[in-house]
């Protein structure tokens, strides 16, 4: 099938013909993309309980400790952007590819790492691969399943993707450090990326290419500036406090590093984000609400680990039993919101899944200091499912506003803002557990920060995600426009 000339002037190379619904060989694709996305969100749940051990056997810092995992979402988002307009210029398959081949040899490398250090940089390299898996694993399914009706459930497949491994990541890592040690937790990663690697070459098809399109190094240098800075800042606020002139110094610079990536969006010929993009709002709002609902959710996953095992003494496997009730909703509300969708449209299942999980950080934060833990059964169920039900939907929404040419730069911009979430979620809940009197404190006012997010969330969602009606105008979303 012929590729249009994208509206930049750029030339196009042709995909091959994708399939429109589901059944038979037209599931390899999902299976194969979805199995990328699967490790990475893998990386990103099962460290959680890891952490605590590798941090006492490595003698670091509660500061190394967020370092560990918030190496790998620092550059994972500020790198997603870059990976979003390579896969637009030389193909989604071939960057996605790359990706994964990155991501599988990282995590050999932080299997093998000797340090906090060195655990941290190969982090990192991690963090990198991620960026170039994530953007080209919608735009691919967007090329796959083109129809309206077979999107919604790709989309919904791929967040129950998420699920599972959210859900795995934790029940995983706490039984691999429990019987074999952590370092089993990396390589995990590895049969999986060879197994992904090569499904995706035997049966996803190449994709189009925006050949002409530059990469603006000023523009990326100055998103992973604003992102690192932003992460260090509430990292070093624990162990500094919030007045110190350094972490005051980094706060500022990152919203200078903001500044200047829009001052040069603005001022570029070819600009990273189109401008078409930038004047939507459903895109612009999908964004918001990913970045909330990730620092919600990575916040209380990562802050409820260090309670429970520094706290409360639970092994790293008896960790991941008492988070498997948040993560475990996770496996089939994406499902079902997908079904749900081709009936009552995006908004009315994000701001419920907002509201919804807000309500559980809300009710975590009001059972006190050290409640019962059959009392933070509920609270974890709902944030999770809630989380899980409106990703489908703001996925949908932000991929809805984009055209095809320009599908891995808006997966970009929704999975940046997800992953800037995770990173300050994680960053700030760390801060807050050390600079309270106690876990307790430290984690109901964490939650209580959690739960604003949402209800943040689910007002951008009233106010930006479309109603049906305008959801199921015929191309909606092709020229790129304002939705």
């Amino acid at each position: 099938m012929a590729c249009a000339e994208p509206a930049g002037g750029g030339r196009s190379t042709s995909p091959a013909r994708p399939g429109a619904g589901f059944g038979g060989r037209s599931l390899v694709p999902l299976l194969a993309v979805c199995a990328g996305y699967f490790m990475v969100i893998l990386d990103v749940t099962v460290i959680n309980v890891a952490v605590p051990v590798i941090g006492r056997e490595m003698s670091v810092s509660v500061t190394g400790i967020q370092w560990i995992t918030d190496g790998y979402t620092l550059v994972f988002a500020g790198f997603l952007l870059m990976g979003g307009a390579w896969g637009d210029r030389w193909g989604n398959r071939r960057v996605f590819c790359a990706g994964v081949a990155v991501f599988t040899l990282s995590s050999a490398a932080c299997a093998v790492a000797s340090s906090g250090l060195l655990l941290i940089a190969a982090r990192g390299v991690e963090g990198l691969g991620a960026a170039l898996i994530v953007p080209g694993s919608l735009a691919l399914l967007q090329q796959a399943y083109p129809a309206g009706a077979a999107r919604s459930r790709a989309f919904g497949l791929w967040g129950a993707m998420a699920g599972i491994a959210a859900s795995a990541g934790p029940l995983l890592g706490g039984l691999l450090v429990s019987t074999v040690g952590w370092r089993w937790v990396f390589l995990i990663n590895v049969p999986i990326g060879v197994a992904c690697l090569v499904l995706t070459l035997r049966q996803v098809a190449p994709s189009a290419r925006l050949v002409s399109r530059p990469v603006d190094w000023p523009a990326q240098c100055a998103v992973v500036a604003a992102v690192a800075l932003l992460t260090a800042a509430l990292n070093e606020a624990g162990r500094r406090g919030w007045s110190d002139p350094a972490v005051v110094a980094g706060l500022g610079l990152s919203v200078l590093a903001a500044t200047g990536f829009v001052v040069r969006e603005r001022l570029a010929r070819l600009p990273v984000v189109a401008p078409s993009l930038l004047r939507s709002r459903a895109l612009g709002g999908g964004a918001v609400i990913g970045l909330l609902f990730n620092f919600g959710f990575y916040g209380m996953v990562f802050t409820a680990s260090l309670y429970f095992q520094h706290q409360r003494g639970f092994s790293a496997l008896g960790t991941g039993v008492a988070l498997f009730p948040a993560v475990a909703m996770t496996m089939f509300a994406s499902v079902l919101s997908g079904r749900l969708a081709r009936r009552t449209g995006d908004r009315p299942l994000v701001v419920a899944g907002m509201l919804l999980a807000g309500c559980g950080l809300a009710g975590w934060a009001a059972a006190g200091n050290d409640p019962a833990y059959p009392l933070l059964i509920a609270p974890m169920m709902a944030a999770g499912f809630g989380t899980s039900f409106a990703l489908t939907g703001a996925t949908s929404t932000v991929m809805g506003a984009a055209s095809t040419a320009y599908s891995g730069t808006a997966s970009a911009l929704f999975n940046t803002a997800r992953q800037i979430g995770s990173s300050t979620g994680v960053a700030l809940g760390g801060t807050l557990l050390a600079t309270a009197a106690d876990y307790g404190q430290g984690l109901r006012v964490s939650m209580t920060v959690g739960a604003f997010a949402y209800a943040a969330a689910a007002a951008v969602a009233w106010r930006c995600v479309p109603p049906k009606a305008q959801k199921e105008t015929p191309d909606a979303g092709r020229a790129g426009g304002t939705r």
